[in-house]
This record gives structure tokens, sequence and C-alpha cells, in this order.
């Protein structure tokens, strides 16, 4: 590769990096400010992991435990985009819009039951 489009890359690399990075701040930022569920949620995986660090017997433990929270954070962040694009298509009812919106709860409710199991069998194996 000649000299000019290996600079090219790297320069196009760098700014999908840092702009990828830079409107996932903003994304955690936005729902952190507008989303209720997501700030308890971020205060219990501040809670559970250090607890997890103190529990975790392997490293295996330790990135279930972990994944598990994390699980949750990322299906609230799903969720909320999805709620956020339903309410900007129409406050309207519509059978369709409260189905998605039930859905991306729905994989909340799973997502914390995964927690839930996670630390059930870890803490009490």
């Amino acid at each position: 590769m000649n000299e000019k489009k290996q600079t090219d890359l790297l320069g196009l690399m760098r700014r999908r990096i840092v702009g990828g990075f830079t409107y996932s701040c903003q994304g955690l930022k936005s729902c952190f400010k507008h989303e209720e569920a997501f700030r308890v949620e971020v205060v219990a995986a501040a809670v559970l992991i250090p607890i997890a660090l103190v529990i975790a017997e392997t490293p295996v433990e330790l990135l279930l435990l972990i994944g598990s929270v994390a699980l949750v954070l990322i299906t609230e962040l799903l969720n909320s985009a999805i709620e956020a694009v339903v309410d900007r298509v129409g406050e309207e009812h519509h059978e369709l819009s409260g189905r998605a919106k039930d859905q991306g709860s729905a994989a909340v409710l799973l997502s914390m039951g995964m927690v839930l199991i996670t630390w059930l069998v870890i803490g009490l194996g």
C-alpha cells in the first residue's frame, strides 16, 4: 500500500474510532439523564461490581458476575432506544408500538433474571 493510502486509512480509522466513541458517550449520558431505570441499574452495577471482585474465586466467575450486570445495562440501553424511536413516531396508542415497548421491557426483565441466576449459582456454589 502506498504511503498516501496508508495515511488516509489511518485517518479514516481514527475518525471512525473517535466518532464512534463520542457518539457512544453521548448515548450513555442521554440514557442516564432521561431514563430513571438506567440510573437505578447503574447504581446497582456500582454496588455489584465491587462485590463481584470479592466473591469471585476464578476469572470465569468474575467474568460471569460482571458480564451479567453489564448485560442488564446493555439491554436497558437498547430498550430505551426502542422506546425513544416509538415515541418519536407518535404518542398515540398503537398495538405495534405497545408490543415493541413491552418486548423491550421483557428483554430487560430476562437480563435481570440472568443476573439473579448467575449471582445465586456463583454466590451459593
